[in-house]
């Protein structure tokens, strides 16, 4: 029984463990499919090659060919090998073609200082259809029965071991996305509540009636009151489960090696879902005023949920770490003293007996951006990481690393925003060396010195984020204007305008 327990609150408090199986849903093609119908879009920036006539190996081909940056860059070959430069670390933004992403949105990325090999973020940006699967009648929906709906997508991936989960995130999440939507266009373009259930397939087996839904009497005597906007954070949540699913299956096939984190906006029916897993941020400057929409999900900030996770299922621990966290790694020669300590329900600290056991390495030590969990990762939420293993062993990281998001929302509809409100994304390169306050401050005086009018606006504030990030070339690497050292980590940024030019209906 009490195992039995103990299993029912792990998987609570954590993605750990095997979940359920779910199924494969025929319509969304593996990572190597042809993507479906969607409105035209310019040719993805073709991947890094070597030479002409080189023989170079293999692997060294493969891992060349593996590296490619985000469609819309529009990229040349002479333009990627820019990209790829550690030395120079040129910005790349869209080209000024008159031809923008969706609400004139600005994008800026640089590549980092030598830190990988290529630059490990991905990006997306999307207008994506949604066709109902079915009537809320159960019905299959034949073309002229009801409409649609479109959403606008924005993602940032950051990749680490690698960019492969990475890039093949950014090909496929939105595609999750909307599969997950598709239960739903008929549900949410009526006004009344959800229903309770929807009804089963017409003909298959244990349907007794498919003409009308299950009411809800019929289930319970009373129910919770669900809202249409927590029916599209759930499609969010299942989508990145759906997409971590996915990587577990094709890690071997298509060698989807390490992870990333993921920083996803969907525009839907005049909200901002805001979904983010690992350590990219997302802020709202809105008249000056700087509205978080995102966390940081570290070991640091993990910390209660990873220790109760080891608490619950000390065999993920292999006897190599302990969930307690002390202020410094125990010594052998404090055995019988009394330090301080915290378990999974503590905020505080207090002082307990050290014993044997509290000599090995804790689950979570370090602070800051030098905090880890199991000695190995400093995220602990994301996408992918399946091979991950602690280092010189041969224990498994990833049941300690969840793949749901945090999603946040945000209204459009309730305020009027002038073309100087802005969404700012930005993976960890950026807010490695910038505040928000910063970020808010880049924020007015760039966007002061164009027109509301002009659409450029917004990249050339992507622009200055990034390289204000950055910093310059100096003798001792790369340094911000207080001759501190920039970020030399990849950075990307989207800027989205709240109240710019276009309609967002």
């Amino acid at each position: 029984m009490l195992n039995r327990v103990r299993s029912a609150v792990a998987h609570l408090v954590s993605s750990g463990g095997a979940p359920p199986p779910r199924p494969k849903s025929p319509d969304l093609p593996n990572s190597t499919s042809a993507p479906p119908a969607a409105p035209p879009q310019g040719p993805r920036s073709p991947p890094a090659r070597a030479g002409s006539g080189s023989a170079a190996p293999a692997r060294t081909v493969e891992a060349r060919a593996s590296f490619s940056r985000p469609t819309f860059l529009q990229l040349s070959p002479g333009g990627l090998r820019r990209a790829d430069d550690h030395a120079g670390r040129a910005v790349q933004s869209p080209p000024d073609t008159g031809r923008r992403l969706p609400w004139s949105t600005g994008y800026a990325e640089v590549i980092n200082a030598g830190k990988s090999r290529h630059n490990e973020d991905q990006a997306c940006c999307e207008v994506v259809y949604v066709e109902g699967r079915r009537s809320v009648s159960g019905a299959p929906r034949g073309p002229s029965r009801g409409q649609g709906l479109c959403f606008y997508y924005w993602g940032l991936f950051d990749g680490h071991a690698g960019g492969r989960a990475a890039e093949m995130a950014s090909r496929l999440l939105h595609r999750h996305i909307r599969e997950q939507l598709k239960d739903l266009v008929e549900i949410l373009q009526d006004p009344s509540p959800p229903p309770l259930c929807l009804p089963s397939t017409p003909g298959a087996p244990g349907s007794s009636d498919s003409s009308r839904l299950v009411g809800p009497q019929s289930c319970w005597s009373s129910q919770k009151e669900v809202t249409h906007e927590s029916l599209v954070v759930g499609a969010i949540e299942n989508a990145f489960q759906f997409m971590d699913e996915q990587m577990a299956r094709e890690r071997r096939g298509h060698q989807v090696e390490g992870g990333c984190c993921a920083l996803v906006v969907v525009y839907l029916l005049g909200k901002v879902y805001v979904a983010n897993a690992g350590d990219s941020r997302a802020i709202i400057v809105r008249n000056g005023e700087i509205i978080p929409m995102s966390r940081e999900f570290t070991p640091e900030t993990e910390r209660q949920r990873l220790q109760m996770l080891g608490f619950l299922k000390p065999e993920l621990l292999g006897g190599e770490f302990t969930h307690l966290e002390f202020p410094r790694r125990v010594q052998p020669k404090e055995l019988g003293q009394r330090m301080l300590y915290r378990d999974q329900n503590m905020t505080g600290w207090a002082y307990k007996k050290i014993e044997l056991e509290d000599l090995r390495f804790p689950l979570v030590c370090g602070e800051g951006k030098k905090a880890r969990m199991m000695a190995t990762i400093g995220v602990t939420r994301g996408l992918g990481d399946h091979n991950l293993r602690v280092c010189s062993s041969t224990l498994p990281i990833k049941p300690f690393l969840s793949s749901f998001p945090e999603v946040r929302v945000y209204d459009l509809t309730q305020y009027e925003h002038c073309p100087d409100d802005v969404l700012v994304l930005g993976t960890d390169g950026l807010w490695d060396v910038t505040s928000d306050c910063e970020v808010a401050a880049t924020v007015d005086r760039v966007l002061s010195a164009y027109e509301p009018n002009d659409p450029s606006r917004y990249t050339a504030l992507a622009q200055a984020l990034v390289l204000g990030a950055r910093g310059t070339p100096r003798d001792r690497g790369w340094r911000l204007p207080n001759n501190k050292l920039g970020s030399g980590d990849d950075i990307s940024v989207f800027v989205i305008p709240l109240g710019g030019p276009g309609s967002y209906s």
